[in-house]
């Protein structure tokens, strides 16, 4: 049975996102421009029956974003309900602890997971975060810093980059 989960729409300086909370926490945050864009994935957990509403962690979530995108914030203080497997969860820890204007290779998180071969696999688990920003998938890069692909689309990670370099 899944549990109630609330959500707002928050119209960022790069598009709309979605925020969505359950008790716990924030679990979903996604770009889109669709009526309920949430993904299936959330319900092999538990998380659904997604309503409209506002709750103090979104209110949080939402100023907290708005201070990010202004550039008054560096690191976010939300709780979050984050749901995967564990290797997801171990994936998502190493990237919440990426520093604000920094970024880590594939092969960097897999290495500092003793999994020096999973690269491939931890790029499945940051494209598969579900807290985008909040967990910043935007500063995980390819071999050598290359810029590789985003769940939002690159111009929403350069942008998120830059955001992070001034």
């Amino acid at each position: 049975m899944n549990e109630q989960t609330n959500f707002i729409v928050f119209s960022s300086p790069l598009g709309p996102l979605w925020i969505a909370a359950t008790q716990k926490g924030i679990c979903n945050i996604i770009f889109g421009d669709v009526p309920v864009p949430f993904s299936k994935r959330l319900g092999r957990y538990g998380i659904g029956n997604f309503e409209p509403g506002r709750t103090a962690v979104l209110d949080d979530a939402e100023a907290q974003l708005r201070d990010y995108f202004a550039g008054a914030l560096r690191e976010f203080t939300l709780p979050l309900d984050l749901r995967g497997t564990p290797f997801q969860l171990a994936v998502w820890d190493v990237v919440r602890s990426i520093p604000y204007g920094a970024t880590m290779s594939y092969s960097e998180i897999a290495r500092s997971l003793d999994r020096p071969k999973a690269a491939r696999g931890v790029g499945g688990a940051v494209g598969a975060n579900p807290v985008v920003i909040v967990v910043p998938c935007h500063r995980v890069m390819g071999k050598n810093g290359q810029l590789t692909g985003y769940g939002g689309g690159l111009p929403r990670k350069i942008t998120l980059l830059e955001i992070e370099s001034m």
